[in-house]
């Protein structure tokens, strides 16, 4: 299952970066209909499906748009077969609709109209869509800020599943926003969201291990996490670890493994990581740096490779029309 962040926010926050206290808001599920596509769908069957008012493939057609597989990316037609398909009821259009009028993808940007199919997909049990409108409540898009509301949708979403949903909610208890401050309750949800294997949610809950915010202090625990979240190519989880093995906590002092992390989050784009591989490169031997590097090149097309063949099982779980 693959998640994206819509108007976005980002459930990263690094203590041993920056040793304040958690920095998450509300992030938005793209999820979509579980219904699986393959990666090259036939695009003249599915047109021709959609010429006869299929709505599911009117759907399809839609996301194939917003991807840009086998097409250009062409937002305005995906709008235009996402309308489509929600005239005929179709819940899952009425969710990305949501997403491509808040969004102004295709169509005007319009947090109201976004907000009205938001609501009308929660209501028909959307989960991401009731993620969605929660965030829309919390930040007053669309509709007068209500953060009593955002709660309740966020706890839809979350018992239904949603795994943004559920670091959302967390964060709440975690900041005492909208309900009684409970670490307890931020971790739980939390773990929920990590068990489901979403990096976002490992990465919060080996913060949590790592503070003792809600749960005993365990380093190993943490490392533990950290590690899910660095093997699912996430580069903030990938220099946290890298610091757990450079300072032995949880994991045994290893630099060679640290600097391969601290490599792998630098490949991954995150800049954060060059200060701390040039630190560690002053106590470590230039055999001890080439067999990190090797380490991390190899590391990071074992990740490039596993990526791709994520996503080439199936586009139907979920779009990312940025990716």
């Amino acid at each position: 299952m693959y998640s994206r962040l819509f108007s976005l926010v980002t459930c990263l926050f690094l203590l041993w970066l920056c040793p304040v206290a958690l920095i998450v808001d509300a992030q938005q599920s793209e999820k979509g209909s579980t219904n699986s596509e393959s990666v090259a769908p036939d695009i003249a069957n599915l047109r021709d499906q959609a010429s006869r008012a299929d709505a599911m493939a009117e759907y399809r057609l839609g996301r194939v748009y917003m991807k840009g597989t086998g097409v250009p990316v062409d937002y305005k037609e995906a709008a235009k077969y996402m309308h489509a398909a929600d005239e005929q009821g179709l819940t899952e259009a009425k969710a990305v609709l949501g997403y491509l009028y808040e969004n102004g993808k295709g169509v005007p940007r319009d947090y109201r109209r976004a907000f009205d199919y938001y609501a009308a997909a929660a209501k028909q049990g959307d989960v991401t869509a009731a993620n969605n409108l929660a965030a829309m409540y919390e930040h007053g898009r669309g509709v007068r800020k209500d953060i009593g509301k955002a709660v309740d949708w966020y706890g839809h979403a979350a018992e239904g599943g949603n795994v943004v949903a559920q670091c959302n909610l967390a964060t709440l208890y975690f900041r005492g926003t909208g309900v009684e401050q409970n670490y307890a309750q931020a971790a739980k949800w939390f773990r929920k969201a990590a068990e489901s294997g979403y990096p976002s949610g490992q990465q919060i809950l080996a913060w949590m291990y790592f503070r003792g915010s809600g749960v005993p202090q365990d380093y190993a625990m943490a490392a533990h996490w950290l590690q899910l979240a660095a093997h699912g190519s996430d580069p903030g989880a990938q220099i946290g670890l890298g610091y757990l093995y450079e300072q032995g906590k949880g994991v045994p002092l290893d630099y060679v493994a640290a600097y391969m992390w601290y490599k792998t989050a630098e490949s991954g784009g995150d800049r954060r990581a060059r200060e701390k591989l040039k630190s560690l490169s002053r106590l470590m031997t230039k055999q001890q740096i080439s067999q990190a590097i090797g380490a991390a090149t190899e590391l990071s097309s074992s990740m490039l490779k596993g990526k791709v063949a994520e996503e080439s099982q199936s586009i139907g779980n979920a779009f990312n029309p940025e990716r």
